[in-house]
Order: structure tokens, then sequence, then C-alpha cells
């Protein structure tokens, strides 16, 4: 390997033991002679984990206090150390919204919450499933979904692979509430009669991954074992999902596509007549070694800030206590309904982000009932953002024209944000009966 590279087998040693740097000229060898894609060497996994590290650190439960160095000495050196303490905390955490919460039966374990682990196993997979992606895609080919009529094919398929049939449900005899259907006794697939065009496609899709893939997603699901065994149920559902939708977006096709858009997202979503957050979503999977798209973090919230959704193949973190940033603009997105909106967004380590942001809504089809209102976001580093149209007019060099969030009011580092919901975990406050601040929690420097 050594020769291959150029460099002396000490010198090799010494990029092994992290004691010399991987330079450029070095990381291009490695890429040339073994296939290996360049970004693979990307610490965006590291950085990533910096940050929960540090969150869960803060946590004044947690007792314990820990430098920076020393919490990038376990990220880096000690990865699954790192992440056996992040598991630890979310079952600890778990289990101290379940007491608070609880009133006569208290339980006995710390348990997450079957869609939160499910959550996480996408999130740690940073939302791509090579294997199935790639068997998606070519089944998509295979049966003529990459052209032509999709819902024709999906149908075809169905019917003469599986025996099944498509109904659309109307009138009083269908519940509201269902979009689909499957009716194993008569091989039936039933989808609402509210379900637009691209939805229809999607559920025929999402039926067929189930029929077609369940070898495949079986054997994804059981690599990991979870806490509460209804989240197995979960995960394959949603495996099945993500099949659905590489097999009506193929990778090859919907990435060239996206880069000749310069991922403009509704132009995309126009294009393959599916919805904005479908494409947002099938934008955030675009991870395949040596064909990689742009590396997108993904979020879904609604007006309370609760975050339903969340995906990152980007370094940036999503909190897990004290909520999001309240500066973020996926929050600012439902003061104009519709509107796309986009920011430049700085991290407390100084990392910038390019954001998307606009809010979704799903109408209820009845007076009266409730509908869906979220805001959806998309972001990537600030080094990408020359690929995307978004960029054009912007300075990634202007610090002014970066906003400054954070990851969350209880773990944010910043000590003069003046939109501060909570005090910071861990930091003593700076308080002065003789004085009055802007800074809602003013925290106390040590000199």
């Amino acid at each position: 390997m050594a020769r291959e590279l150029e460099i002396s087998p000490s010198y090799l040693n010494q990029i092994e033991h992290n004691t010399r740097p991987l330079t450029v000229p070095i990381l291009l060898r490695i890429s040339d002679s073994f296939g290996v894609d360049a970004s693979f060497f990307a610490p965006q996994d590291t950085i990533r984990l910096i940050a929960e590290l540090r969150e869960v650190l803060a946590d004044a439960d947690s007792g314990a206090v820990a430098s920076e160095t020393e919490i990038a000495e376990i990220a880096a050196d000690h990865p699954t150390v790192a992440h056996a303490v992040l598991a630890l905390h979310r079952r600890y955490r778990s289990l101290a919204d379940q007491l608070a919460h609880a009133t006569r039966e208290q339980p006995e374990h710390a348990t997450l919450m079957p869609h939160d682990e499910v959550r996480d196993f996408f999130y740690d997979h940073n939302n791509y499933f090579d294997s199935l992606d790639r068997a998606a895609e070519e089944f998509a080919s295979a049966i003529g979904l990459d052209s032509g009529n999709k819902r024709e094919a999906l149908v075809t398929r169905l019917q003469q692979a599986h025996g099944v049939r498509v109904a659309i449900a109307h009138g009083s005899d269908a519940d509201p509430n269902v979009l689909s259907h499957f009716e194993r006794p008569t091989r039936t697939v039933h989808l609402s009669s509210r379900l637009d065009r691209g939805q229809r496609v999607f559920r025929l899709a999402h039926q067929l991954a189930t029929l077609e893939f369940d070898e495949q997603i079986r054997e994804v699901s059981g690599e990991v074992t979870f806490q509460d065994p209804q989240a197995t149920e979960l995960l394959q559902i949603g495996l099945a999902n993500y099949v659905a939708s590489a097999m009506i977006l193929p990778y090859t096709s919907f990435r060239n596509t996206a880069e000749e858009f310069r991922y403009d997202i509704e132009r995309l979503a126009a294009h393959f007549s599916i919805g904005f957050e479908s494409t947002c979503h099938r934008l955030s999977t675009l991870q395949r070694p040596r064909a990689r798209g742009v590396p997108f973090a993904f979020v879904r919230v609604d007006r309370a800030g609760n975050m339903s959704q969340r995906q990152s193949a980007t370094a940036f973190h999503f909190s897990r206590a004290g909520g999001t940033c309240p500066l973020w603009n996926v929050y600012e997105a439902f003061a104009s309904p519709g509107k796309l909106l986009t920011q430049v967004a700085e991290m407390p380590d100084g990392r910038r982000y390019l954001w998307m942001a606009r809010t979704v809504w799903r109408s209820p089809q009845r007076f009266g009932a409730p509908g869906k209102l979220f805001a959806v976001a998309l972001g990537c580093e600030i080094r990408h953002a020359g690929r995307l149209v978004y960029s054009a007019g912007l300075n990634p060099r202007d610090a002014l024209g970066a906003t400054p969030i954070g990851v969350g009011c209880k773990a944010c580092e910043r000590t003069t944000c003046p939109q501060r919901a909570f005090p910071a975990v861990g930091r003593k406050l700076d308080v002065d009966p003789d004085r009055g601040t802007f800074i809602p929690y003013p925290i106390r420097v040590e000199r």
C-alpha cells in the first residue's frame, strides 16, 4: 500500500495512528488507486459525535465535567464507548420523562419510544441504505418505473406478479383516516380517494416494496435489536417507505437531474410529480459511494417546535434536549406559508450551513376537521452552497451575513443570545440585582 501511495511504510503507519495528517495529494492517490470515495475520510461522524457528547455531558444530572479535548479524544479514539454513553443517556432521559408523567404505574426499566428508536437507527445510518437503494433502482428499471406511466407500471406488476388488484375507496364506507389498506384475503389494495396522483403512486410503490423486498428489508432490520419489539415493525415499514422512494425516484436519474437543476427543490418536485417534502427527503439520501449528491440535513417541525423527522448526512447535530434554536429559519417559515426561505446559519463551532425552509400543508378534505401544517428544512454545509441555485447572491465569507444559531437553548454555548429560552445547563448565571440585561439568562464568564 505504501508503494502504491508513493510514501514510506513508516509514514503510512503514522497516518493510520493519527500522528500525521492525511494530506490532499495522498487522499487523491487513495481515491485513484483503491476506488475509495474521498468523502469517506471526511470527519462528519466524529464532529456530530462530539456535539452529542458535549450535550450529554452538559446535562447537570450526568455529574461529569469534561474538557473539549477529552470529549474530542473520546469521539475520535473510542467511538464505541461514545455511542454507548449516548445510548445510556437516551434511556436515562426517557425514564426521567416517563416518571415525570407517571400517575399510578411507574416503569421498571428505561425504554425509548419505538418511534425514537427507529428514528435513531435511520440517523445513525445517515439515512442511506446502499443495498436497498441499488436493488430498488435495478428493479425500477426492470419493470419500467424509470420511464413512462409509473402508476400503470406499478399496477401491472402488482397484478401479474402478486395477484393484487387496486381499488379506490369512495363514499361513506371509506375511513377518512386511512390512506391505504391491503386486504389480504381478497388481495386488494384500497387507496383513499383523498390521495393525489403522486401520493397514490407512492402508496402503490410501498405495497410493492413489502412484497418484492421483504427478505432484504428483514435482513437490514435484523442488524439491530430494539428494546421494544414494536420498533422492529416500525423499522420495516420505514425501510419499505425508503425502498418505495428509491423505486419511483431512482438514484442515478434523480441525482443527475438534481445536479442539472442545481438542487432547485420546487423544480424537482414539479419534474418528478411529487411533493415538496418528499423531494427534500429523497435529496437527503443521496449518499451513494462515488456518486454522492450534496450531503443534506433534513428536518420537519410543527408550530410548537416538536421535531417529528430529523435526518442528517452532515455534521449538523440535532439536540435531544431543550428544543431547537428559535433563530433557525425553519420556524420563520410559519410566518410566510408556502414561501421558500433561505438562511446562512453559523453554529457555535464556526461551521456554516445554507438552509432552505418552507411550510407544507395537508388538507383535511372535510369542513371542520383539522389539517396538518409542518415546516420542513433542508440544509448543507456552506462549502457545498455553490452547487445550489439558492446560493445566488450569497457571500459565504461574510460573517455579518450569517445568523448565529445553536443546537438548542439548554445545550447552546452562546453566552450573549437574546433569544435564549432556557438557561444553559451546567453554566452559572451572572446574577446582579443592580443590573438589567437585554440577555434573558446572562452566563457568568469565568476569568
